[in-house]
């Protein structure tokens, strides 16, 4: 059985992040959306948040599962039983970043592979800060994210 993680932040998930999920569930028998929970940077929702936000998100989809986790990547795939890593890659930036982390992953994890999927071109965009910061100033996100994410970030910012 083919297992797949597809390791993120997630703060929070949009629709490019579910567009690459679903696509790359029909790859494999099981795929995994790991949420880190420690990430280096500032985030608007807690992982118990995330968590849920991305469970409803991808709620129609029965061979995702989403799972917080706080190890290396590789350690996370190990414990899941994941053969691969998929990544989304938007715009020609992203690959550099995502080629250095294939080849860290690769020396760490010598199994493990690597699924780079090219966003869908109307998503190609869209990115987490920039779906905050349009709804931090007031701008409509509804046809950025699921309707419960667009409540969600409302309700953050209303605070």
């Amino acid at each position: 059985m083919t297992v797949a993680v597809y390791p993120g932040t997630f703060d929070p998930i949009h629709n490019g992040h579910i567009d690459i999920a679903t696509r790359a569930a029909r790859l494999c028998e099981r795929l995994v959306v790991g949420i880190y929970d420690r990430p280096n940077k500032t985030l608007l929702f807690s992982v118990e948040e995330r968590l849920e936000l991305a469970r409803r998100a991808l709620a129609d989809t029965p061979n995702i599962t989403v799972e917080r986790y706080n190890e290396l990547t590789v350690e996370f795939c190990h414990r899941v039983g994941a053969q691969v890593i998929v990544r989304g890659l938007r715009v020609i930036s992203d690959f550099e970043l995502e080629y250095q982390m294939a080849l860290m992953n690769r020396k760490l994890s010598p199994e493990l592979d690597m699924v780079c999927l090219m966003t869908s071109l109307e998503y190609a965009f869209i990115s987490s800060t920039i779906v905050k910061d349009v709804a931090k100033a007031g701008g409509s996100i509804d046809e950025f994210v699921p309707p419960h994410i667009a409540a969600a970030i409302a309700d953050k910012y209303r605070r």
